[in-house]
């Protein structure tokens, strides 16, 4: 109780303050901790609920382990998402500075331009034509947008969809590498905890699954489930599914040999963590020449077509005789 009202005291987050409130009051009334704290599925997950309760069944010190996953878990998604924040921002800034060239800028050249009474470049009179079309059609635009954004979330929203969607996250260039690794270090520490707290291994699957978000971990947990109730090991479906790479297929069973299934995979999701943040610094370094080099030819390519019957100025003004 004296924990719960100091948290309470410090906590900053106003939402959070009410939750810790009304958890500590459900405590005084005496219920437990992980009953306390299942009412309020948006704040503690099942992963959370379930590992505090298994802490409840057997006298474990299971805090100490929920803090120390979550810590590893949110360092890794933060090094992923700054990582990703610049070549978005610079992408979000590359459109917005297009679209302020096309519907502001090239009109000005466009009028200009018009008084040679000339034919222009192809270029030139491409982007002027793209320019008219944005001025007259921004709303159909937008709204196409809008509607590609909604149907496709729509879409994703359905079973068939999310499965779509996460092979094919897997999959792609650049970036499915790093996704792959990140859903298997998630699948590798969350497994070793929840086992290493004491929560049963057909529980552990479940939790694994649904904390998971990813179409073929779920497939995988629910073949292991099948599986090892009847009688078989992990590492058997591990080794005949190919999102598993063979390392882990092989420590997962030299962990099964020596009663070390947690040890193991906590040691292969530290491993696939440190891939992660390597993966992730090559990305950084490699996006950023990229990035430099799309927005010289995008903005490089405008400036030039709107520049080149400036440059053509003799031929083009000679049509005016």
């Amino acid at each position: 109780m004296q924990c719960l009202e100091a948290l309470q005291d410090q906590t900053e987050d106003q939402c959070f303050r009410i939750v810790i409130r009304d958890v500590r009051a459900d405590i005084s009334s005496g219920n437990s901790f992980s009953s306390a704290v299942r009412k309020f599925p948006n704040s503690f997950n099942t992963l959370f609920v379930s590992m505090v309760e298994a802490g409840e069944a057997s006298g474990a010190e299971i805090l100490m382990k929920v803090a120390g996953y979550f810590e590893s878990t949110v360092k890794l998604t933060k090094k992923v998402k700054s990582a990703m924040t610049y070549p978005i921002a610079v992408i979000g800034l590359a459109v917005a500075l297009v679209n302020v060239l096309l519907i502001f800028v090239i009109p000005v050249f466009a009028a200009m331009f018009a008084d040679f009474g000339a034919k222009l470049p192809a270029p030139t009179q491409f982007l002027i034509d793209l320019s008219n079309f944005m001025k007259k059609w921004w709303w159909l635009i937008g709204a196409s947008v809008y509607g590609i954004y909604w149907a496709g979330g729509k879409f994703i929203a359905t079973p068939n969809g999310r499965r779509q969607k996460d092979k094919f996250l897997v999959k792609a260039p650049i970036f499915g590498n790093l996704v792959h690794k990140i859903a298997l270090s998630r699948f590798c520490r969350t497994y070793a905890t929840l086992i290493r707290s004491g929560v049963p291994i057909l529980r552990t699957l479940e939790i694994v699954s649904a904390a998971s978000n990813k179409v073929q971990i779920e497939d995988a947990c629910q073949e292991i489930a099948k599986h090892v109730s009847q009688g078989g090991q992990v590492s058997e479906v591990l080794a005949a599914n190919p999102f598993f790479p063979p390392m882990m297929k092989h420590m997962v069973k030299a962990g099964e040999a020596t009663g070390n299934v947690d040890g193991m995979m906590t040691k292969i999701a530290d491993f696939y963590d440190v891939e992660c943040e390597a993966t992730v610094s090559a990305l950084t370094s490699l996006i950023e020449p990229l990035l430099i080099v799309f927005l010289g030819v995008v903005v490089g390519g405008i400036v030039m077509a709107m520049f080149l019957p400036i440059f053509q100025l003799g031929a083009v003004a000679g049509g005016l005789q």
